[in-house]
């Protein structure tokens, strides 16, 4: 009896890993044969509400297979920012990687199919804290992937080197100040700003983007005086390169596409003309921009319910299985 209940106590004490969630492919659409893999775990943005919200319309509308990679905890429930990203292996045969993560020190196992996936030269699209994906201890063997990486020709990390710029700072005041979408008006003819139209409203405030030679500003973001969609621009605040696409080179040799944006919280997606942007970009990270129409289906698959961003905002006791399928709504009512 009492060596009974040392198993039980054992099989408590175990961690339980939740696997990632798999939205299958519709029969037709443009993203058919191609598998997207999505990277969700941050502190305040509510990632693992924005992440599967866009891999259910790439997946229902469009063809892609979309996996879901959640950061958890031991006990298999998301857990906002966690580094445990159970899953994370299925980068082995991704087309694309989407990425929307904050401060990671993935174990190193899980964090080699991510180094791997990169040393291949495979296409990435980052979301708002990308920029400062991972946060790695100096003497770790994948430090050089950290936002502060002092690492020689690798310097700033992940976030520079892959998608253009690290961590620099808000631009105007995050959660008291809203931001409108900017499209450059030279770029109106690029694929991605297909069926985009100007001033989308995100309640992400702005982050400095520093725009490098290499990239293509598509759009800046310009802060405004309060959340208000309708609300004046803050005149003190110069709009700033908040979208862009450029390239990287993995150790392969292969160059890879990037898209980063520098919006993408759970409600910034609620806004139509924003979403868009986003699913065009995957689109032509993915190689596939002769296929973005004006009018490519954006509509929500499912319940779409998006908690206001703000740490300890996940909300709590919800595990990927939870969200399986078209119709469980994102996010389940608080339990």
């Amino acid at each position: 009896m009492i060596f009974r209940k040392l198993l039980v106590l054992a099989s408590l004490a175990t961690p339980v890993f939740s696997a990632p969630i798999v939205y299958p492919a519709s029969g037709s659409g443009a993203g058919v044969g191609k598998h997207i893999v999505f990277i969700a775990s941050d502190h305040e943005y509510r990632s693992e509400e924005t992440c599967p919200a866009l891999a259910r319309i790439l997946a229902k509308s469009h063809g892609f297979k979309c996996t879901v990679v959640f950061g958890v905890d031991a006990n298999g429930h998301i857990e906002a920012g966690s580094s445990n990203l159970p899953g994370i292996e299925s980068l082995k045969d991704a087309d694309l990687l989407v990425i929307f993560a904050r401060f990671l020190n993935p174990p190193a196992e899980q964090m080699g199919h991510l180094t791997d996936y990169l040393a291949r030269g495979g296409p990435v699209v980052g979301l708002r804290t990308s920029s400062h994906a991972f946060k790695i201890p100096a003497d770790a063997p994948t430090a050089k992937y950290s936002f502060d990486s002092k690492v020689a020709g690798y310097e700033k990390g992940f976030g520079h080197q892959i998608l253009g710029n690290t961590w620099v700072g808000h631009h105007g005041d995050n959660h008291r100040q809203g931001t409108r979408i900017q499209l450059i008006p030279g770029q109106k003819d690029h694929p991605i700003l297909r069926g985009v139209t100007d001033n989308a409203f995100c309640h992400a405030g702005g982050y400095v983007g520093i725009a490098a030679d290499d990239f293509t500003v598509l759009a800046n973001s310009q802060p405004l005086v309060s959340m208000d969609p309708n609300a004046d621009p803050d005149t003190k605040k110069a709009a700033m390169p908040c979208t862009w696409t450029r390239e990287y080179t993995g150790e392969s040799g292969k160059k890879g596409r990037v898209f980063h944006s520098t919006q993408g919280a759970s409600e910034d997606i609620v806004d139509a003309s924003y979403r868009r942007l986003l699913i065009n970009g995957i689109f032509w990270a993915a190689g596939l921009e002769e296929k973005i129409t004006p009018d490519l289906a954006i509509d929500f698959i499912g319940p779409y319910q998006p908690n206001t961003f703000k740490f300890d905002g996940c909300v709590q006791g919800v595990k990927p299985e939870d969200l399986a399928g078209f119709e469980s709504p994102i996010m389940p009512k608080k339990k």
